[in-house]
């Protein structure tokens, strides 16, 4: 189910899961979670664990709407061109402490 990594970058989130399930249509494919994983633009790829956003913005943005399911979110109000080195280990750092529960209920 693999398309070339080429077209991922101008691909938005909504687009990737109709693209997966019209390619398991056209294949026969039953429409399930691992399905549609391996017919997204990313199947060659891991989900992301964490997903830094900066500019203060605290929404996806229509990015990786299928693949953020259990990723970490980290907020900076640095721009992206004034994001520095120091930041983002600061966001590295903040993520290794957190308690990552995969949605489970914390006991």
């Amino acid at each position: 189910c693999n398309i070339s990594s080429s077209t991922i970058s101008n691909a938005s989130g909504k687009y990737d899961i109709v693209q997966a399930y019209q390619k398991m249509q056209a294949q026969g494919l039953e429409p399930n979670e691992e399905n549609v994983s391996k017919c997204l633009l990313t199947a060659n790829y891991p989900d992301p664990d964490l997903i830094i956003r900066t500019g203060g913005e605290y929404r996806i943005s229509n990015y990786f709407l299928w693949q953020a399911a259990y990723s970490e979110f980290y907020v900076s109000n640095s721009y992206w061109p004034d994001f520095t080195k120091a930041e983002f280990f600061d966001a590295i750092e903040n993520y290794k402490n957190r308690d990552r529960r995969f949605g489970g209920v914390k006991q």
